[in-house]
C-alpha cells in the first residue's frame, strides 16, 4: 500500500515512517526537505499519485495566533483537495487531547480549524487526540519561565512518549477510517508543576516552581481535565512511563 506521511522528516514522521516500510509498505515522506509542500502545492500532486493513505503530522514553524491559524488552514485545505483529486481513501491526522476544550488558545483554535475541514472534505478520515509527548515537557516548563522562577498551573497532565504515539498512528494507518476521534494518552498522571519539577531535578536545575492556577499554557487557563482524556472515552494507553523514558533519554544524551 502507498502511504504518504506528510511532515515526514519531523519527530513523529520520521519514526512512522520507518515503522511503516518496515512492514512492507511503499512510504513517502513528504516535506519542504523532500521537495514537497503542503502551503505551496510543490510536489504535492506528483507524491499523493496512486496513494491509499496520507497521515498528516505536520506542525506549524510558528506558535503565534494568526501564522498557526494561516498554516493549518492553508495547509490541510490545499492537502484535502489534493487528496480529492488522487483519489485517497484515508486521511489520518495528528491532534491534541483537550483541543476542544481550550478556545483561549490560538494554536487549538488552529487544530478545531484543521480539524472542521477534514470532517467536511468528505474524505473517510481518522483524528488521533493525542496527550503532550514527553519531549515536549522541556518547551512546557521554558513557557513558564518568569525570571528566576517557573509559574506553572497545578492541573493534570498526561504526557506520552513519541514512540507509543507512533504505535497508535501505525495501527490507524493500516486500518480502517474510523470517521472519528481516538484518543492515546501516557500510563500515568501528574500535576503538572510537580512534573516540572521532577524535570528540573534530574538536571540538576535549582530554579523554583510555582504551581499557579491562573497561570496559562500557551494563552490558555487549565484545569484537571484540560489536558487529560475526555470523560467517559476510553483511551489508547502507551506502554512507556515517564521514569523509563527519561531514563532511556538521559543514556542516549
Amino acid at each position: 500500500m502507498k502511504i504518504v506521511v506528510i511532515g515526514g522528516t519531523g519527530l513523529i514522521g520520521s519514526k512512522l515512517v520507518e515503522r511503516l516500510r518496515k512492514l512492507g509498505h511503499e512510504v513517502v515522506a513528504a516535506s519542504p526537505n523532500t521537495g514537497v509542500n503542503t502551503i505551496t502545492g510543490e510536489g504535492l500532486a506528483q507524491a499523493l499519485q496512486r496513494a491509499e493513505v496520507v497521515v498528516d503530522v505536520a506542525n506549524s514553524p510558528s506558535f503565534e495566533d494568526k501564522a498557526v491559524m494561516d498554516f493549518f488552514r492553508t495547509s490541510t485545505g490545499n492537502l484535502l483537495a489534493a487528496e480529492m483529486a488522487a483519489g485517497v481513501r484515508h486521511h489520518l491526522a495528528l491532534s491534541v487531547v483537550g483541543t476542544e476544550r481550550l478556545p483561549e488558545s490560538g494554536y487549538m483554535r488552529a487544530k478545531m480549524a484543521q480539524e472542521k475541514l477534514i470532517k467536511e472534505s468528505g474524505i473517510p478520515y481518522t483524528i488521533l487526540h493525542s496527550t503532550q509527548f514527553f519531549e515536549f515537557i522541556n518547551a512546557i516548563v521554558k513557557s513558564g519561565v518568569e525570571g528566576d522562577v517557573i509559574r506553572l498551573s497545578p492541573a493534570l497532565v498526561q504526557p506520552i512518549a513519541s514512540d507509543d504515539v507512533v504505535d497508535a498512528l501505525t495501527d490507524l494507518t493500516v486500518g480502517a477510517p474510523v470517521n472519528g476521534t481516538v484518543e492515546v494518552a501516557g500510563p500515568e498522571k501528574f500535576p503538572l508543576d510537580k512534573l516540572a519539577r521532577k524535570v528540573l531535578a534530574a538536571n540538576d536545575d535549582k530554579r523554583k516552581v510555582i504551581a499557579d492556577v491562573h497561570a496559562r499554557y500557551f494563552g490558555a487557563a487549565l484545569n484537571d481535565q484540560s489536558l487529560t482524556p475526555t470523560a467517559g472515552v476510553k483511551p489508547r494507553i502507551g506502554r512507556t512511563s515517564f521514569d523509563d523514558w527519561f531514563s532511556r533519554a538521559a543514556a542516549r544524551a
